[in-house]
């Protein structure tokens, strides 16, 4: 893009953004937020296209002014972290509500695959989860006690590993979505139809509620938050896929990084689901209605958290 198409295109956004930076207008700190990510992207781009332009340096000036309120209104206004958290990643989340939907889909519909297939084959099953994992568990089952997989490990040990593995798990289905989303596609395919097979290897045993009720615990969020790393994933490829009007390197490094944004905002829920899996899972003595607090718990924390806080600040924003 030309440099005086591109200013022409953005001078009034800039001119109210200056206004408003200056103290002519009255800003919130989230408007405040969103005004200067998008004061970066337009700076990276200038960068890129006009380094040595006046353009540049206006920009430069404005982005510095915006970074320097913000951090201003986080030393008043608490912790960057809690912020983070609690009001800067939500509100930036709702404009990707799409892609979490669409995760959620695909995994709803591989998940479908799996469960028929194995209805339909039921070596399907062991080829999906594997010989070892399938003659263990239909002798714990024989034992009569069908979860004991979960009582093997010691509760640290187990809580690290899961953990640690499953934040690789949901790395990876992010980054590949660089593959233009399809290796995205790729992992949360795999993931679902294992799930599927799953579960239904177990109603087949005649041991599905003892499966739901145990493995839920931990794989609400677990399996919640691998669809989220999906919705990050397919962000990334929009960025290829769909520039708009930015180039498609620029759209690729913005997209990216807010992927990057979904992903640090799921680390607290893996450890949560680690240490539900260590720690909780094994005690398959609890009684129905803690276990079924625990799932639904969750299950809301997820909901909250991904798509009505997101709304909800989403709106007081619009309202202010």
């Amino acid at each position: 893009m030309r440099e005086v198409v591109f200013a022409k295109k953005n001078k009034d956004k800039w001119l109210n953004y200056e206004a408003a930076l200056t103290g002519k207008t009255r800003l919130n700190p989230e408007e405040l937020t969103v005004m200067y990510l998008d004061l970066t992207d337009d700076l990276s781009y200038a960068s890129t296209y006009y380094p040595d332009s006046q353009l540049t340096a206006y920009l430069n000036e404005l982005a510095g002014m915006a970074h320097r309120k913000i951090y201003k209104t986080k030393k008043t206004s608490g912790n960057a972290i809690k912020r983070f958290y609690l009001h800067d990643f939500p509100l930036m989340f709702y404009q990707y509500r799409k892609f979490l939907g669409f995760s959620f889909v695909v995994f709803v519909i591989f998940s479908a695959i799996g469960w028929y297939s194995t209805m339909k084959n039921q070596d399907f099953a062991r080829w999906i989860m594997g010989n070892a994992y399938v003659d263990m568990t239909l002798q714990n089952i024989k034992n009569g006690d069908p979860m004991a997989v979960y009582k093997q490990a010691n509760e640290v040990d187990m809580f690290l590993g899961i953990t640690i593995n499953n934040i690789k798990v949901a790395l990876f289905t992010f980054m590949l979505g660089i593959t233009f989303g399809l290796g995205t596609l790729y992992y949360l395919m795999r993931n679902a139809i294992m799930l599927g097979a799953f579960q239904y290897f177990f109603l087949k045993q005649g041991v599905f509620w003892e499966s739901v009720r145990t493995i839920w615990i931990h794989g609400t969020i677990e399996i919640s938050v691998i669809i989220v790393a999906g919705a990050a994933g397919f962000i990334m490829a929009s960025g290829i896929l769909m520039p708009g009007t930015y180039t498609r390197m620029h759209a690729f490094v913005q997209k990216a990084r807010d992927g990057l944004k979904v992903m640090i905002s799921t680390i607290p829920f893996f450890i949560i689901a680690g240490f539900f899996e260590g720690f909780v899972t094994r005690h398959t003595e609890m009684p129905d209605w803690l276990a079924i607090f625990i799932i639904l718990s969750s299950l809301a924390l997820i909901i909250f958290y991904y798509v009505v806080l997101p709304k909800r600040l989403y709106l007081q924003n619009m309202a202010k």
